[in-house]
């Protein structure tokens, strides 16, 4: 499991968000909404938008912590090992998900990323 959430593993740049948001699925939940696109590189990562609607920057930044850390946990750097293919995934955060129970989100989050991973392949 990877202890860090290094640049590897991160979106950083506009186009790379905009790609998913335009060419990869949709999968909306209660507290987060998830965008997937297959990638050809040797892990997933992770992009995450937390608008000002959620709250001030402290709320804002408390939702992207946890998000963050689900997709740590979920050991991305594993994922072609087991045999799946790899994804770039957007998590647009709602007001819900700083103040949400920790294992709901996570059930939430991570069953969004199952439900992308199994969409057949265009």
């Amino acid at each position: 499991m990877s202890l860090t959430f290094g640049p590897a593993v991160r979106l950083r740049a506009r186009h790379e968000f905009t790609v998913v948001q335009q060419q990869g699925r949709r999968v909306a939940g209660r507290y987060t909404t998830v965008l997937a696109r297959f990638n050809d590189l040797p892990c997933d990562r992770l992009g995450i938008i937390a608008s000002k609607k959620i709250g001030n920057a402290a709320v804002r930044n408390r939702a992207k912590r946890r998000l963050r850390e689900i997709f740590r946990r979920a050991a991305p750097d594993t994922t072609r090992a087991r045999g799946l293919r790899t994804l770039d995934l957007v998590a647009i955060a709602r007001r819900e998900t700083a103040a949400s129970p920790y294992e709901a989100l996570a059930a939430e989050f991570l069953g969004a990323i199952q439900r992308l991973r199994e969409v057949k392949r265009s």
